[in-house]
């Protein structure tokens, strides 16, 4: 083999590209950490719940106006209509769990540069409908009938 002769470059799954995270990425797997690491140390049960509301709270308060004014409405939407689903930041997101698993969660557009906001529902939501059924709706903003909708599948994701 020739001195000057370079070795060709695989197509796999091993390129350094193909394994990097986004800085978006990177830095909601830190919130998690964070997340976890503050869920261990905190006391009982009550305070970890005033807590947990509190993080979620400060969370959308963070948000720009058009993601936030949506994310208000679906925290009161879903503390009225499912009371037992407790508000918890999950990847730096409002969720809402129920046993200590994430059913649904809000994703404003800027979390990862999307046009959109997200909200989304986990496996842990009883959503089933047939052999495919929708697990995250895009929104651009929230009307009534938005709401009512997003209730209803809230609803029925903990039933």
């Amino acid at each position: 083999m020739n001195d000057t002769q370079q070795p060709a470059k695989s197509g796999t799954a091993n390129d350094e590209t193909s394994v990097r995270f986004t800085d978006e990425e990177r830095a909601a797997m830190k919130e998690r950490s964070k997340e976890l690491k503050a869920s261990a140390r905190r006391g009982s049960r009550a305070d970890k719940a005033a807590q947990d509301e509190a993080a979620v709270l400060a969370k959308i308060a963070e948000m720009q106006e058009s993601d936030r004014s949506m994310a208000e409405r679906i925290h009161a939407v879903i503390k009225a209509g499912a009371p037992d689903l407790a508000p918890k930041l999950w990847y730096g997101m409002p969720a809402y769990a129920k046993g200590g698993k994430v059913v649904c969660f809000f994703q404003s557009a800027q979390k990862f540069g999307a046009r959109y906001a997200t909200f989304g529902f986990n496996d842990t939501a009883h959503l089933d409908d047939g052999s495919m059924w929708p697990t995250a709706y895009a929104l651009t903003e929230l009307t009534a009938a938005d709401e009512a909708r997003i209730g209803a599948l809230v609803k029925q994701a903990v039933s």
